[in-house]
């Protein structure tokens, strides 16, 4: 199936539908800005006629309930089914006048049904109006007739889908439907016609794409604050199910009902031994319906197996007939349609003919609820079709399937009720109970508790009223039968509940729900997953199924730790657990899924069976990974609550379990939340951002500073670094606790564990794209909401951290946390086991670990500890040397191999050092047989030597050289801020007045290249300049001269790595007048000063715009006596000296403007704000 060209055509048509409808709508004077009277007769110069008129009112009085861009949206989407639906019954043959509506029979963009026209059988088929537009040759109108006509003939025998068209999506039929390259035509062109032939499939992934920008477009409002509305619910969480979970969850469920009762029949239900095999293999028969994802249950004591036998005497007294299952979430009917099948062979081994088990599956068996209109309709269809593929003949036996949409009694008419009640106490009391309960039902869906009614007496009014001529007849048909329905849908029991329910938490939803939620379903009010979890429970019979797919969450978060509680009282039979990446649409480690089976049972003991699929990247490799057999635990539910939590860790092992008896790390150490700023703009900002004399950072802990570090988290690094954030704590945090008072009224709701600031401690990130990974932190730093720190007496510090960093403490993590999320709450439940003999061991391995890591950190610039480049350190080639600086004759190849070795070393000593503590603690714990010590080289969390990012990361160096920055005389940190001294830079002179040009040729005498390779000569010779130019060039990976490649890189690419390396707040400023090239320089930030953008101006620009003027009359001149040859050339040269010239005018004017205010900028307020006062003149941050 080719799911691109479907996407294509589901979104492009979504836009093209919602267009055209809308373009009808302004013909009839309806708009977003006005949508006029009803009572007009005409529009525009148009007369109403008499339906028209009728449609125009009520598409208005829709307006204004819903508001006129849901109602195009509306109107859009039904149009969009009905055109799918048509189109599948006709490559499928299922019309029933066996008519091609959009094309002949070649599947050419010939509507058959226009060249049979005159010939055409349809209910409700004027022929006269036929003839006329054949005779006016009008072949969209034409064809606008026969479409409506043949939907309106559907009615009959498929109403959930093709409503009667006298209403005022007829209105807004959109037009030039027969051009080229309408919707039909990319329907039809698109979607080869094969994969029209599945219904499920095609229905649901159009479903998905046609809803997909909408998705996205409710996201993007979600995170601006905006609550998802009850009309966008269905947009925002739909998710097309993986075939193969639909059939594990269904045939686990109502598949296990009844083969537990009919233990008989397994032989005809279930694959044998070689069929699975082949079906393993790939080889997969299309005629084949064996049960292949059907679980075996765990192997069970004979005291729970005595207690199963007496449930299944329970499933061997039903018949075929008693089965109720529902899918209440059903979106495009994929479960249902599934269900379908699985019916059927229960059927078919009951001894039932097709035709009778079709129409009782259809009448007795399936039920499927959405709180979406459209959802419902494509569901009814699904199931229509799949009862039409097994009966040909079934659409004329007049049988509905209970497939609907949530309906809402909020606008009841009175007058209906009245009539349909007919002074009958009991029927007005179940009214009215209906009524009530179903009041803006479309906020809640099927998590609504509704009473159970004599249905029977409400079907019989009905029916009575249906051959009845009052004038309320229609209306209570209309309104109060629907309610009728889906309150009995939701009132009673099912033997089996299997759904995908919407994934939403709690901070996208509406208020209305949000209250309803916390009311009604307290324990799982975290997201509307966990609200179905509870609900599915209790809509299954006692001894009934729950099969489910949903996020994780409910597994292990501790939000979730009431709803596991309670779910300790029904047994989990069986579980894949999916993991990230379950659905092949949604990429990425966020949604992480588990497909359940749960029986409305409690047995001690029991043992379900588990597959653990997390490891697979696809959704296919989760699916072969199920159907190996591979992964599978079987584990006893009340095992859980041995771990704090009580997480469904059924992967546990009796030995982990045991080791819950030692004291947890709670205990040992103390694991804290820090502090929340409120306000992280205003109050954090990178260390380099600040005036550095601001700021207590190589001086630790010096509280008269404004500025100290603050552990925030970052990347998955152990034993030392991300130290990268500083925080305003300026008198103990004056300012940020009077901000939180403000809005909280006291500051310790955010401002948590003072009493630990400034402390020595263990410090992670509390989400990270690794693994689970620990920093030994100096004192004199803060520590925040996205790093939390643990803290404990230095005489075990080393060995807690060596602990947190293992292999071992990585597997308790995955028992209470196995997203990429570690909270406070789950650090404290790993126990700890202190083990004297080999503390001293331990805590050795530690301080060398630290060393390497801290090394590593600040061999790089954004270290504030950094004191000079490896290149610079080892320009010797074997290590600094102290040699007078006219005879050092060094090779930049000899520094960077001598640095890549010293890398390597490193790294593999590291290696080799956590190895040993994994092999210590895995022996310590006893788990020998479940985990090995190994680390792969991805989780060693120091660099090796990267030529190109190191040849790079020296350029900058030089770079920092040139401003002052860095100094070749002076260790560290130069300057950033405060009192300038000219006396620092002996060797190598500063830029005098901050500006550094960047030209395409030696424009300026302070050329950054110019100034680059004076660099170069000054660390490293003279007689090796040439030499080490070509190593930097060829390590940047130009062509050309050494020169020409390393002005090429400042030009295009030094400061895109400048803003990488800087996290998007660069510390050097690139004035920028575009992409001609005709003006660059660089400026230092902290050199910045009121007059420098004129002097930019004066100094430079104009210099330039001589140069350019001169350049252009030379080039002129030599064009004028050039041969034709050297013309084209010298005609190329002078096209972009003219474009450079132009933009160069335009940026002095703008250059020019911000010159004359003299702005100054504060450190303080950090990059972000000051770079934005300029951001006409500098170059985009990207």
């Amino acid at each position: 199936m080719n799911k691109n060209a479907i996407k294509k055509f589901a979104t492009e048509a979504r836009r093209e539908l919602i267009s055209r409808v809308s373009q009808r709508a302004l013909k009839y004077g309806i708009s977003d800005k006005e949508v006029g009277n009803p009572n007009d007769d005409s529009v525009g110069g148009h007369l109403l006629s008499s339906t028209e008129k009728k449609q125009r009112a009520a598409l208005i009085a829709q307006i204004k309930e819903k508001g006129y861009e849901q109602v195009m949206e509306e109107v859009a989407y039904t149009w969009f089914n009905r055109f799918s639906a048509l189109r599948f019954m006709e490559v499928n043959g299922y019309l029933p006048s066996h008519v091609r509506v959009f094309t002949d029979e070649e599947n050419n963009f010939k509507p058959q049904i226009i060249s049979e026209a005159i010939h055409l059988e349809l209910d409700g088929l004027d022929m006269e109006k036929v003839y006329a537009y054949k005779e006016a040759n009008d072949n969209d109108e034409l064809y606008k007739y026969l479409l409506i006509t043949q939907c309106n003939a559907l009615n009959s025998v498929l109403p959930g889908m093709f409503q009667k068209i006298a209403d005022y999506t007829e209105l807004l039929f959109p037009d030039n439907l027969l051009r080229e390259g309408s919707v039909i035509q990319q329907m039809i062109e698109l979607i080869p016609e094969d994969d029209w032939k599945d219904a499920v499939q095609i229905i649901g992934w159009l479903y998905q794409y046609y809803n997909s920008e909408k998705k996205d477009d409710v996201f993007a409002a979600l995170k601006k604050n905006v609550k998802i509305t009850k009309e966008n619910i269905p947009a925002a969480t739909q998710l097309f199910t993986p075939d193969w979970i639909v059939r594990y969850m269904v045939e686990n469920s109502l598949g296990r009902l009844w083969l537990e009762g009919h233990p008989d029949v397994k032989e005809q239900l279930l694959p044998t031994e070689e069929e699975q095999s082949a079906y393993v293999a790939g080889n997969r028969d299309p005629e084949d319906t064996k049960w292949h994802y059907y679980l075996e249950e765990a192997e069970q004591e004979p005291e729970v197996q005595a207690q199963l036998a007496e449930i299944r005497k329970e499933y061997t007294a039903l018949t075929p007939d008693q089965l109720k299952v529902i899918d209440p979430c059903s979106g495009s009917g994929h479960i249902l349609a599934y269900m379908f099948d699985v019916l059927m062979k229960i059927y078919e081994s009951y001894g039932y003919t097709t035709r009778e088990a079709v129409a009782s599956i259809v009448e007795n068996n399936l039920y499927g609820l959405d709180i979406d209109d459209r959802a419902a309709q494509l569901a009814y269809f699904a199931v229509m079709m799949k009862a039409r593929q097994y009966d040909r003949r079934f659409f004329s036996r007049g049988i509905q399937p209970h497939v609907y949409a949530i309906a809402e009694s909020n606008h009841v008419d009175s007058f209906a009720l009245e009539y349909f009640c007919n002074g009958d106490a009991k029927l007005k009391k179940a009214m009215d109970t209906i009524i009530s309960e179903l009041h803006d039902a479309k906020e809640y869906g099927s998590i609504l508790t509704v009473t159970q009614q004599d249905w029977s007496a409400l079907y019989d009014r009905f029916a009575e009223i249906t051959e009845d001529i009052n004038m309320s007849r229609e209306t209570a048909l209309i309104e109060l039968l629907p309610l009728v329905q889906v309150a009995e849908a939701l009132a009673q029991k099912y033997d089996a509940v299997v759904t995908n329910p919407p994934y939403m938490g709690a901070s996208g939803m509406g208020a209305k729900l949000t209250d309803f939620v916390k009311k009604n379903y307290p324990d799982s009010k975290s997201d509307l997953f966990a609200v179905f979890i509870e609900k599915c429970g209790q809509m299954a019979k006692r001894n009934g199924y729950q099969a489910m797919i949903t996020q994780h969450a409910w597994m292990f978060l501790s939000s979730f730790e009431k709803l596991r509680t309670k779910l300790l009282s029904v047994d989990i039979v069986n579980m894949a657990h999916l993991g990230a990446r379950a659905f092949e649409e949604i990429g990425g480690e966020v949604v992480q899924t588990t497909s359940f089976v749960f029986r409305k049972s409690h047995i001690t003991d029991y043992k379900g069976e588990y597959c653990r699929l997390i490891e697979p990247t696809s959704q296919q490799g989760k699916e072969d990974m199920f159907l190996s057999g591979e992964n599978r635990y079987e584990a006893d539910q009340s095992n859980f609550s041995k771990i704090p939590g009580s997480p469904v860790a059924y992967w546990a092992s009796e030995r982990s379990l045991s080791t819950y008896a030692a004291p947890n790390m709670d205990c040992i150490a103390q694991p804290r939340h820090g502090l929340a700023t409120s306000d992280n703009n205003r109050f954090l900002k990178l260390w380099h951002e600040i005036d550095i004399n601001k700021g207590s950072l190589t001086i630790r802990c010096d509280k008269s500073k404004k500025w100290f570090p603050m552990s925030k988290g970052g990347s998955f690094r152990r034993w030392y670094g991300n130290l990268e954030w500083v925080i305003n704590y300026e008198n103990d945090g004056k300012e940020i606790k009077d901000f939180a008072i403000s809005i909280y009224k006291c500051s310790s709701r955010t401002i948590q564990n003072t009493q630990f600031y400034f402390q020595e401690g263990l410090t992670w990130s509390a989400l990270t794209s690794g693994g689970f990974s620990v920093r030994w932190q100096e004192r004199g730093a803060l520590f925040g909401s996205g790093g939390y720190c643990a803290f404990t007496d230095e005489n075990i510090q080393k060995y807690i951290l060596a602990l947190m960093n293992s292999k071992v403490t990585g597997a308790f993590i995955q028992f209470v946390s196995p997203t990429l999320n570690f909270e406070v709450g789950h650090i404290k439940t790993i126990p700890v086991v202190i083990d004297k003999k080999n503390h001293a061991k331990v805590d050795e391995l530690v301080l060398d670990n630290i060393r390497i890591s801290k090394q590593d950190w600040d061999s790089f610039e954004t270290s504030w500890d950094f004191v000079t480049h490896p290149f610079i350190t080892y320009r010797s080639g074997a290590g600094y040397a102290d040699i007078p600086m006219n005879k050092w004759q060094y090779r930049i190849a000899d520094a960077y191999h001598t640095w890549e070795s010293n890398a390597t070393a490193q790294f593999d000593l590291l290696k080799k050092n956590e190895e040993e503590l994994n092999r210590i603690f895995i022996d310590i714990y006893g788990l020998q047989d479940e985990l090995t010590p190994e680390v792969e080289d991805k989780d060693v969390t120091v660099r090796k030597a990267d030529l190109g990012r190191d040849i790079r990361s020296f350029i900058s160096y030089a770079v920092g050289c040139m401003f002052g920055r860095y100094s070749l005389d002076v260790d560290g940190l130069v300057y950033a801020g405060g009192e300038w001294d000219n006396s620092k830079y002996a060797s190598f002179a500063a830029d005098k007045d901050n500006i550094i040009p960047i030209s395409d040729d030696e424009y300026f005498e302070d050329d950054i290249v110019g100034r680059f390779v004076k660099f170069v000569e000054v660390v490293y010779g003279k007689d090796t300049l040439d030499e080490n130019l070509k190593f930097i060039a060829d390590a940047l990976g130009g062509k050309g001269q050494p020169k020409d490649v390393i002005r090429n890189y400042f030009l295009n690419d030094f400061y895109s790595d400048h803003c990488k390396i800087y996290q998007k707040r660069p510390i050097y400023w690139l004035f920028d007048s575009g992409k001609k090239n005709g003006f660059k320089c660089l400026i230092y930030m902290h050199r910045y000063q009121p007059d420098t953008i004129a002097r930019i101006r004066t100094d430079y620009v104009h210099e330039q715009q001589a140069r350019y003027r001169t350049a252009i009359a030379d080039l002129e001149t030599r064009i004028a006596n050039a041969s034709t040859g050297e013309r084209v050339k010298l005609n190329k040269q002078l096209k972009t000296l003219n474009d450079q010239a132009v933009e160069i005018h335009e940026y002095e004017e703008k250059i020019h403007h911000l010159a004359d205010q003299m702005i100054s900028i504060d450190l303080d307020d950090g990059v972000k704000v000051n770079y934005a006062k300029f951001q006409d003149v500098l170059a985009k941050i990207k």
